[in-house]
């Protein structure tokens, strides 16, 4: 995610909304445990990495998962799923409001879109809850996104074409398992 970023062009305020409603869903799909759902919310073409704050400011190239397309996104999910018998949890987003940081521009043919979509930089805070079947609460993760967004060229619908999760700590209590 370390491109080219221009800010000379301001996001509209369709394109703010449909990126503050695209960061909701994310957080409500993964809530409400609608992960198939959730890797909707993506493009095709995709990038989704959890990696540590300390890694990020060390330079290490460490990542706790990493996706790289959709297609590895649904086989996450269906190992989850196949998988997940032994932390069963409610999880609940809280997602500070969102920052533009500006607009991709691809140097290179791989990162060019033939639909010419713009993409921006967007981020947010987060925190992350997780409720066990007993009913305890606690704070399972904290941290940013770093997204980059496809937005239609009417700025009214946005999909995530990379999402990077910075993590302020590693010590995650339990199985990291689920999308955060």
């Amino acid at each position: 995610m370390n491109h080219p970023l221009s800010s000379s062009v301001p996001p509209s305020p369709e394109l703010r909304a449909a990126a503050s409603d695209l960061m909701a869903e994310y957080g409500l799909r993964i809530d409400e445990d609608r992960l198939e759902d959730w890797i909707d919310l993506f493009d095709q073409i995709c990038d989704y990495k959890v990696v540590t704050r300390e890694n990020i400011e060390q330079g290490l190239p460490n990542v706790l998962i990493w996706c790289d397309n959709q297609d590895m996104l649904r086989d996450r999910i269906a190992s989850y799923r196949d998988v997940n018998e032994y932390n069963l949890h409610w999880g609940r987003h809280v997602i500070g409001p969102l920052r533009f940081c500006g607009r991709v521009y691809a140097a290179d043919q791989a990162l060019a879109r033939a639909d010419r979509a713009p993409i921006w930089v967007i981020e947010a805070a987060y925190s992350l809850y997780q409720t066990d079947l007993e009913g305890a609460s606690r704070l399972f993760s904290v941290g940013r996104y770093r997204a980059e967004i496809i937005a239609s060229p009417a700025g009214t619908l946005a999909r995530i074409r990379s999402m990077l999760v910075i993590a302020d700590t590693a010590l995650i209590p339990t199985l990291l398992a689920a999308p955060i």
